[in-house]
């Protein structure tokens, strides 16, 4: 069982990709009501050597060594990965490693005011930065960063970064209703994204519960009405990975593992992470692919959200 690297598993928008985490859970530079990883524990932008690279490098070589290569190699996690100050070294060596296989990194992108991070990320192929908002008061409402961390400084990172980064950019625009889904909104989030250089922007919405209780995905109907007010071209919304089961690496195991855990009491996402030792990304997936085949469900309880089996 590794520590640091986790799957590979099916994403939405890479396909088969390894997970590489270098943040310990819940360290982040935001503490967003939408993240499917609960609420931040840690808000800071400190970087550091968060987890030894050499237990990082040692644990890539043992992947490689006994497992097919993936489509991607993924850079994220439960917190924000641009906070290890060595994150540059391990795009690094990977590129040594495995240059055949793309480097991406996802990342809120709240870093990129920083020209060592920027330069940091330069080995990488892809690069998913997210933007939800483009004024400060829904900027603090939704996102909730470090104190004095503002809006402009987070666009002209964006901007700067995209001047320089040759790879790919695909930005994810996050739509929740009630909070940036208004017309000022709206027209605020285009005009920031029209000055920075990008390959794709996808519109995406709620996909597990969030931090906050009330939130709501926008429905398919509500991003197309996004999607034709910007008339831009490279504009997509990201769709459900609904066939993320017919994958050769989902393993039947994990899924019968996760309903006989929930079985028997029903449990939050860190309660089956510290129960089945996976890491909680990689259960946020099945579990995706339980509540898509309609076998699990979610209530509300004073300890946060949690998953039982649906009757």
């Amino acid at each position: 069982m590794y520590k640091h690297l986790f799957g590979p598993v099916p994403s939405r928008r890479l396909g088969m990709s390894l997970g590489v985490d270098l943040i310990p859970h819940k360290i982040c530079s935001l503490n967003c009501v939408y993240c499917e990883c609960g609420r931040t524990t840690n808000l800071t932008h400190d970087r550091k050597e968060y987890v030894p690279v050499k237990d990082v490098f040692s644990e890539l070589e043992d992947f490689f060594k006994n497992n097919p290569d993936p489509e991607y190699i993924t850079f994220s996690g439960a917190g924000e990965p641009t906070l290890h100050s060595h994150i540059g070294e391990v795009l690094g060596f990977l590129k040594r490693l495995r240059p055949q296989i793309p480097l991406a990194v996802l990342t809120n992108g709240s870093l990129f005011s920083d020209s060592e991070v920027r330069k940091e990320l330069m080995p990488a192929d892809l690069v998913l930065p997210s933007l939800d908002a483009a004024t400060d008061a829904a900027f603090r409402k939704i996102n909730r960063p470090v104190r004095n961390f503002t809006i402009d400084k987070y666009i002209q990172g964006l901007i700067d970064f995209s001047n320089e980064f040759e790879g790919e950019i695909w930005m994810e625009v996050l739509i929740l209703p009630g909070y940036n889904d208004d017309m000022d909104n709206i027209n605020a989030l285009k005009e920031a994204l029209l000055k920075i250089r990008l390959n794709r922007i996808q519109l995406n919405t709620l996909d597990r519960p969030g931090t906050v209780e009330g939130l709501r995905a926008a429905t398919w109907a509500e991003l197309e009405r996004i999607v034709k007010h910007w008339e831009l071209d490279h504009v997509e919304i990201i769709a459900p990975a609904q066939d993320r089961q017919d994958v050769k690496s989902y393993r039947t195991d994990v899924e019968s593992a996760i309903l006989e855990t929930i079985s028997r009491r029903p449990c939050t996402l860190q309660d089956l992470e510290q129960i089945l030792g996976l890491h909680i990304n990689e259960i946020n997936k099945y579990l995706g692919v339980l509540e898509e085949a309609g076998k699990v469900e979610t209530v509300e309880q004073e300890r946060g959200t949690f998953y039982q089996v649906r009757n």
